[in-house]
């Protein structure tokens, strides 16, 4: 029976793995991930239940400056982040040289008086006794109520950033069901796995220019999903791009995303996909809104 609850944000510049900690700290995939930056657009609620207590983490895009509408919505939603929440995960990477960014974020954080601990990723990739100057660089900045050094790939210190984490619990009633991982809806999930296998065998900006939706999900009789899905990009250019030589890339990216999306789902999936042109999306309010990102959500 839960009854201690805590809510907490995960923050930090684009790429540096707060989708593959929260990930990981789920214990499934809900959230995508790939090797290029502003990954995700929309705040994720990703819920972690076990025993007595649920930990609600909130995974926001990265922190960056925006140069479109829909990069001013992503920015927005990390500074919605840090309210009416129990604490902060300040995701970093270990280097001792802390970037504007980060300084931004812990400015944020002295500001709202904000409860924090600060997460050092990445450390499977340095040696450990690099981390001391990682960890005096940003103690100097901040009184930090902890400072955790992890690995998201591998799972180093997870368990011990999770004990931290449910200290931050207090008695109260459960914020979702015991059973449940994630708020996004079935449907926006398989758009997303879409997204990000666009993001990783695209080059350039040309995925970050593509939006995806989902037009058809229905269930048949023997349990295989129908989903078809829509790729929209920016250019026709793009649009050739993402197609490829007689269909070669976008059956690659359907390939690629039909097996997640069957490891989600639990069962087979007929997937179809189509790629149409909607020049200047990302500045349009209205095309935002349509694809699901808006301020409200």
């Amino acid at each position: 029976m839960v009854n201690k609850s805590a809510m907490l944000s995960v923050i930090g510049r684009p790429n540096v793995g707060k989708s593959t900690l929260v990930n990981r700290l789920v214990g499934e995939k809900i959230a995508i991930v790939s090797n290029k930056p502003q990954t995700t657009r929309n705040r994720i609620f990703a819920v972690i239940t076990e025993g007595d207590t649920q930990l609600v983490l909130l995974d926001t895009p990265g922190f960056h400056k925006a140069r479109t509408r829909l990069g001013d919505y992503m920015v927005k939603v990390v500074s919605d982040s840090f309210a009416d929440v129990d604490a902060m995960l300040l995701i970093v990477e270990p280097s001792a040289e802390i970037g504007k960014q980060e300084k931004l974020l812990i400015e944020r954080i002295k500001q709202t008086r904000v409860r924090a601990v600060l997460v050092i990723n990445k450390i499977d990739t340095v040696k450990k006794d690099e981390l001391l100057a990682v960890i005096a660089a940003y103690s100097g900045e901040h009184e930090f109520d902890a400072i955790v050094p992890v690995s998201a790939r591998t799972g180093e210190n997870i368990d011990d950033l999770k004990k931290i984490m449910r200290s931050y619990a207090t008695e109260g009633p459960q914020l979702f069901p015991e059973d449940m991982i994630t708020d996004q809806p079935e449907r926006q999930i398989c758009a997303e796995i879409v997204r990000e296998k666009l993001l990783r065998c695209l080059d350039r900006e040309i995925p970050h220019g593509t939006a995806v939706e989902v037009t058809k999900f229905s269930e048949r009789e023997n349990e295989i999903i129908d989903l078809d899905v829509t790729i929209y990009c920016e250019k026709e250019s793009h649009k050739g791009i993402i197609i490829g030589k007689r269909g070669a890339m976008l059956k690659k990216i359907g390939e690629l995303a039909r097996t997640d999306i069957e490891r989600f789902m639990g069962t087979k999936v007929f997937l179809q996909t189509w790629v149409k042109v909607k020049e200047n999306w990302r500045d349009s309010d209205a095309m935002i809104r349509n694809f699901g990102y808006c301020a409200d959500k």
